[in-house]
């Protein structure tokens, strides 16, 4: 068996949760490779609405086996509240939830770390959801963090408290003063209670060596779909540098965010919205700032599951999707989002950019919007509810040329259409 890929090819909110809802009946294993609470995996069913930052999106599938990776990042407060929330739906998370001893641990000071940063980028700031991401990961790399695994240690409050004073010392460098600063409406010592509380949670919930468990699941034969968050253009290497995440969030993370081998990839499902949106600062070549913008965001409701930010809404843009789709070596696409183009007399799609006097079909270095144009092809709209519509043949034509040009241009199959937020509101061709 391989490891099949779910990831998002935009600038994420693609809609990622409510797929991995759908496929999970095909898969033994659902296993999330990188990202933390940053990211918001939105799932509709029964008319109810449910948000998952951390657990994978399997959950719900209690035959299922969930895996939290290696290369996710924990805020044990956030995750607590995830599993009560869960438990008022009867989902029991320790019946098959697993969570990866090397995955590493947000903590509070994290979160202090990432407001005083951004407090003192001023008008450079990035952008960040405050939830800590950007300082775990730099622990992680500069071999700070703690881990999972390090909550079983005798001496676990005596590292915890190591690492807290050297974040103290560089939040006063950066002179922010936190004494009133608000973690999810808590002051600091508030916070760090409820923080260790959670701690004592995550102790209930198996610790595994992921890798080791992935390896022979696969040898078992067992299938396994592993889930991506945020988008590829967030991608800490690739993405719209420096307005991106903080971790690979391209196929590339499966890898190094599981322990997997390359040769274990199988199929590489991309999702992307029949439109684009983005959240927080950062190029966007075909944003609008006219009343298409507004309805497009009014219609998607388009307003961040983690933040409520309202996000920033343009056009399709086909040299985007196709270096996601080079990057991420993408088998099957998934186009969400299809109904909220309903009603556009004309719809646009960039097909290129006029990049300082040549026509690219390529995301150059840098995207200055002064220097960058983008180039559009404009086609028929529909006018007609797709709610209701469950089969591909009963789609409207002009949306089935919107389809077949999308596909064209980037050379890849779109093999599901989602046409409203409830799981059942997807067709597969």
């Amino acid at each position: 068996m391989n490891v099949d890929v779910l990831l998002g090819l935009q600038w994420g909110d693609e809609g990622k949760g409510k797929i991995v809802d759908v496929l999970t009946p095909q898969y033994n294993i659902i296993a999330r490779f990188q990202g933390g609470p940053n990211a918001g995996h939105t799932l509709e069913f029964d008319g109810i609405k449910h948000v998952l930052h951390t657990i994978p999106s399997g959950i719900f599938h209690p035959e299922k086996i969930n895996v939290i990776g290696n290369g996710v990042v924990i805020d044990p407060v956030v995750f607590y509240e995830e599993i009560l929330k869960l438990a008022e739906r009867n989902v029991d998370v320790k019946k098959n939830l697993l969570i990866s001893r090397k995955a590493h641990l947000i903590l509070p000071t994290h979160r202090l770390l990432d407001a005083a940063d951004e407090a003192a980028k001023g008008k450079s700031k990035i952008g960040s959801t405050l939830k800590g991401i950007g300082p775990v990961y730099t622990d992680k790399v500069a071999r700070n963090g703690i881990r999972v695994g390090d909550v079983e240690k005798k001496d676990f409050r005596i590292i915890y408290n190591s690492l807290k004073q050297k974040h103290l010392e560089l939040i006063k460098n950066l002179c922010f003063d936190f004494s009133d600063y608000k973690m999810d409406g808590d002051l600091f010592d508030v916070y760090e209670a409820k923080w260790f509380d959670a701690i004592e949670i995550i102790k209930t919930i198996p610790h595994i060596d992921s890798e080791i468990f992935l390896h022979n699941s696969l040898k078992e034969n067992k299938s396994i779909l592993a889930e991506g968050a945020q988008g590829s253009l967030l991608d800490i290497d690739f993405g719209t540098y420096p307005f991106v995440t903080s971790s690979n969030t391209v196929c590339a993370g499966v890898c190094t965010g599981l322990g997997v081998s390359p040769k274990d990839i199988g199929e590489v499902y991309g999702i992307f919205k029949a439109y684009c949106t983005r959240v927080g600062s950062g190029s966007f070549p075909t944003e609008l700032f006219d009343k298409d913008g507004d309805i497009l965001r009014k219609t998607g409701n388009e307003y961040g599951s983690t933040t409520g930010r309202p996000r920033r809404c343009g056009w399709l843009d086909i040299p985007a999707l196709k270096y996601s789709i080079m990057l991420n070596g993408v088998s099957q696409l998934i186009m969400m989002k299809a109904d909220v183009l309903s009603g556009f007399s004309k719809i646009n799609i960039c097909t290129k950019y006029k990049y300082k006097g040549d026509l690219i079909d390529y995301i150059p270095f840098e995207i200055n919007p002064e220097e960058l144009t983008p180039v559009f092809h404009e086609m028929e709209g529909w006018n007609i509810s797709l709610n209701k519509i469950t089969s591909y043949k009963l789609l409207p034509d002009e949306l089935k040329k919107y389809i077949n040009y999308i596909e064209d241009s980037v050379k890849t199959p779109i093999t599901y259409i989602s046409v409203g937020p409830d799981r059942i509101q997807t067709i597969k061709r």
